[in-house]
């Protein structure tokens, strides 16, 4: 069996190559999307009451109690509060994937000096840190709803302590709070009025 922190770092180095290939400026729409993804994620939660927070559905489970064990009810309420954020996250990068087909992008995208491969390397490696890490994040706070295929770290292995700590900067642990978010949303729209107009 293989870690998942070492899946998630091998998705990240995948990310990156395709980073790589796509350009800088194509990467940098898909972290916009994420971000926003994450922003409608807290918005739906926090004002409208779309998506609940998992400590809600979870109140009075053992924070390490398996997926396996919890009541029915409480086990559809996780796989529904998992599917929502996770199809948000994965819907909105998808769209940030299909770059349009716009002049002045494509001016902006061309990649002709090893600066531009390296810095597309980078963004995507931070977009496979936000979308990946960001369906981790949600899987652990739902308890593994995968156990069968994906287990959660085991505490006390050197592998399983990395991924314990990990878990405490994902994205969606590392923007919980609206100040952070507010203002990864605001450099969001600085780098669009500065990169794009």
């Amino acid at each position: 069996m293989i870690s998942i922190w070492v899946v998630f770092w091998m998705l990240v180095v995948i990310f990156s190559i395709v980073g790589a290939f796509r350009g800088w400026v194509k990467e940098l729409l898909v972290i916009f999307s994420v971000i926003l993804a994450l922003f409608l994620l807290h918005i739906s939660g926090e004002y409208l009451g779309l998506v609940q927070p998992f400590t809600k559905v979870l109140e009075g489970v053992d924070a390490k109690a398996a997926f396996s064990v919890l009541e029915e009810a409480t086990q559809e309420a996780l796989r529904v509060q998992f599917w929502i954020r996770a199809l948000i996250v994965i819907s909105l990068a998808v769209f940030g994937y299909q770059t349009p087909n716009i002049s002045f992008i494509k001016d902006k995208a061309r990649r002709e000096q090893i600066q531009d491969i390296l810095f597309g390397a980078v963004l995507g490696a931070m977009n496979g840190y936000l979308i990946i890490g960001s369906l981790w994040a949600y899987m652990d706070s739902a308890h593994y709803l995968f156990e069968t295929y994906i287990s959660g770290p085991e505490a006390g292995t050197e592998l399983g302590d990395k991924a314990l700590s990990m878990i405490q900067n994902l994205p969606p642990n590392f923007f919980s709070s609206e100040a952070g978010l507010l203002m990864a949303v605001g450099v969001a729209f600085l780098f669009v009025l500065v990169v794009f107009i």
